[in-house]
């Protein structure tokens, strides 16, 4: 008999993208407390009390999709919201699939609740954790956001650090502060995402210059402190 269920607002059947090197299907969860502008996702942002698909269903259609998909990520959304998070990721284990979860690192405590079933992270890293809320728009957001980060990598757990950067959210001296902060923490491969205009609801930042950014300079200064650093082009 299962418990609560999860709260999902959209599957995606398969993909080659959201876990590196794994074919995949994605669940999104629905909510998310925070309010970045450049969300690809806003329809995920509220947080409704019906789920809009039927997470029994899903899992009815994941187990017919066995030996066709290596693993399932969780997303969102947030998909820590959901108190439900950590049951599915282990009623997703037991059908034989890796699971994968990406989090904006809200919640601490939901968070290290999920880790012990997930096979990979991938985490966003908004801004220095000081500056928070000029990306969120919440007051005191880097605090958690700096305790779910040191909890990944306590965790053990494979993962990928990445960050959206767009020249009027994150500054040069910005990225650089970034950099300091998360090398220190223990990050060794950063994943520096430029901005897609794709689904972005936020026209400021869709008038994004066509300059490529970072810079190669501010890339080779950033290198230095990491063993890897991937660039995702827009």
């Amino acid at each position: 008999m299962m418990g609560r269920l999860l709260n999902v607002g959209g599957f995606t059947p398969f993909t080659a993208t959201d876990y590196p090197g794994q074919l995949s299907a994605v669940v999104f969860v629905q909510g998310c407390a925070w309010r970045c502008g450049y969300c690809h996702n806003p329809h995920l942002q509220p947080r409704p009390a019906d789920s809009a698909l039927d997470w029994r269903a899903l899992l009815a259609l994941l187990e017919r999709r066995k030996g066709l998909l290596d693993a399932v990520v969780f997303s969102g959304g947030e998909p820590t919201t959901d108190a439900a998070l950590p049951d599915a990721m282990l009623q997703v284990r037991e059908l034989g699939f890796k699971v994968g979860l990406h989090t904006a690192c809200i919640y601490p405590d939901r968070l290290q609740a999920a880790l012990p079933y997930a096979d990979w992270v991938g985490f966003d890293v908004k801004a220095p954790f000081a500056d928070y809320e000029a990306v969120t728009g919440v007051p005191g957001s880097g605090t958690p956001a700096r305790a779910c980060v040191a909890a990944i990598l306590a965790s053990g757990v494979d993962y990928e650090c990445r960050t959206t950067v767009h020249p009027a959210l994150l500054s040069p001296a910005a990225l650089l502060t970034m950099a300091d902060e998360l090398s220190a923490l223990g990050v060794r491969r950063w994943v520096v995402q430029q901005f897609r205009p794709q689904g972005c609801g936020d026209g400021k930042l869709r008038l994004a210059t066509g300059t490529p950014y970072p810079t190669d300079e501010l890339l080779a200064e950033i290198r230095t402190r990491f063993d890897d650093v991937l660039v995702r082009r827009a």
